[in-house]
């Protein structure tokens, strides 16, 4: 994907505004979750993306193209997100909204193909791991979430948590014998 970005970039930074939307399109869920991660609230979260994309637009030109553009708007994410946490201030998240009041994160989270027991089951599942992973410690849970949520490779996470290679590699693999190791593993 890492291809496709750049050339999306350049095509913005050559003049295409519809590229930037792209980018948007492209990212705004993992944005979103990255920082409901760290807000567990849906409008501080929206907030936090919104101000993510105003960054990542006023530095576009900054980017370094031969980095990988998924770990430079996580770690903008993460920074975004920690300071809000820090201030606690208020983000505007009014331009998610299209002129019909619509709001887009919104529209893209909702799962209307899944039955009623369907998402009872799913969401017993979700409980249980969720359950499960914050037994964890916080650095086990952030090399997971950006591993399986996100799809980050270790080396991006690496770069992201300012941690050696080895590190993120050795965090994920006790992790996942700690995960084996749970008894609430067996229900599932």
């Amino acid at each position: 994907m890492k291809n496709s970005d750049i050339k999306i970039i350049n095509r913005y930074l050559k003049g295409d505004e519809k590229s930037f939307e792209m980018l948007v399109q492209n990212y705004i869920k993992s944005v979103y979750s990255f920082a409901y991660k760290y807000t567990k609230n849906t409008s501080e979260s929206e907030g936090i993306t919104q101000e993510v994309f105003i960054k990542v637009w006023k530095n576009i030109k900054k980017f370094d193209q031969k980095k990988s553009f998924k770990t430079w708007i996580f770690a903008i994410t993460k920074n975004t997100a920690l300071d809000y946490i820090k201030k606690k201030k208020e983000l505007n998240f009014s331009k998610f909204e299209n002129g019909f009041g619509e709001n887009i994160i919104i529209e893209k989270f909702a799962d209307q193909q899944l039955l009623p027991n369907e998402l009872l089951e799913k969401k017993d599942i979700t409980e249980t791991v969720t359950s499960m992973i914050k037994g964890l410690s916080l650095k086990y849970q952030e090399i997971l979430f950006l591993y399986y949520n996100h799809q980050l490779n270790f080396r991006e996470i690496s770069e992201l948590i300012n941690e050696p290679l080895n590190t993120v590699k050795s965090r994920h693999r006790r992790c996942l014998i700690e995960l084996k190791k749970n008894p609430l593993l067996k229900k599932i």
